[in-house]
């Protein structure tokens, strides 16, 4: 496996300290319904731009309904040459269980 799966609070301090291109691979009406802060839902087009001209570089943070479907696309961009390809574990179901714990109060 190239890629590495992230919990969401690895996850929030990967975009709190990063710039990563964060994708969202659910279908368009679950993405239109919510998704993480600057997400992008990714279709068959933006695929093919990122391979062709995205950084290789940039990190990508990829994520799903429960975190099976982004670990087949995270493999596929480091099949393609990414170099720092992240899958969230648990997808937008434990992101959107997480929240509330991430939010309150220390």
């Amino acid at each position: 496996m190239k890629f590495k799966t992230l919990s969401v609070t690895d996850s929030e301090h990967l975009m709190s300290h990063s710039n990563p291109l964060i994708l969202d691979c659910r279908d368009l009406n679950a993405y239109k319904a919510g998704h993480l802060p600057n997400a992008l839902h990714v279709h068959d087009g933006l695929k093919m731009s990122l391979i062709k001209r995205g950084d290789k570089q940039r990190s990508l943070l990829i994520y799903c309904y429960h975190g099976h479907a982004s670990e087949h696309l995270a493999e596929f961009f480091t099949d393609f040459g990414f170099t720092e390809v992240y899958s969230l574990a648990g997808g937008y179901a434990r992101w959107q269980a997480e929240q509330p714990i991430l939010q309150s109060p220390q």
